[in-house]
């Protein structure tokens, strides 16, 4: 857990946070990436609705259970996307892609964990403030994903234990500023300056 790169794919545009994501996973990286039904897709939804309806035709004629299989939450549609950057048919590309872990929201063991954010990413850097864009959450319950409201809701959870924590945390640094202030060290400082520190 300690050596896993955390990413918050919040705001992230789709293409380019998978191809980081698959170079540093082939690189040896442990990669985590979390609140995936806020990533970005460029284009506007009816036109990424069209595209991904396209590609859900697509089907095995005589058996559609053999596949290709068309995932429909959002933690799974960048799993794909980042698998097709892969060459994932070999052992080394099967190892990378082991340690990848997707999620929609912050779940349990990530919400205590730094979260990252990738610039060369990021929608708001790469993509002029005047083009069309979809939210992958919004895109994946076009298609039948029904877990937007509940992942709503323990994000809602999620916040406020943070913020409470937050203050905490800020409480107690300033408990801790005011002793360090109110301390009294001249007499330690005297033997300090006789010994030359």
């Amino acid at each position: 857990m300690a050596d896993t790169v955390v990413i918050d794919a919040k705001g992230h545009l789709l293409g380019r946070l998978a191809s980081i994501t698959a170079k540093q996973l082939l690189n040896g990286k442990k990669i985590a990436i979390v609140r995936a039904e806020q990533i970005v897709v460029s284009g506007s939804l009816a036109r990424n609705k069209v595209k991904y309806a396209q590609f859900v035709k697509k089907r095995h004629n005589t058996n559609p259970r053999r596949g290709p299989f068309h995932f429909r939450s959002p933690a799974r549609i960048f799993w794909r996307t980042v698998r097709g950057m892969m060459p994932h048919r070999t052992e080394r590309g099967q190892q990378a892609m082991a340690r990848l872990a997707m999620f929609e929201g912050v779940p349990a063991p990530y919400d205590k964990v730094k979260r990252v954010v990738v610039p060369e990413a990021l929608k708001a850097i790469r993509m002029r403030a005047d083009r069309n864009f979809c939210v992958l959450g919004n895109l994946s319950q076009e298609f039948g994903w029904n877990y937007g409201p509940l992942v709503e809701r323990l994000e809602a959870q999620r916040k406020i234990k943070e913020q409470a924590f937050y203050a905490e945390k800020k409480a107690k640094v300033a408990l801790a500023s005011k002793a360090a202030g109110a301390v009294d060290l001249s007499a330690v400082n005297k033997v300090l300056a006789s010994n030359g520190f």
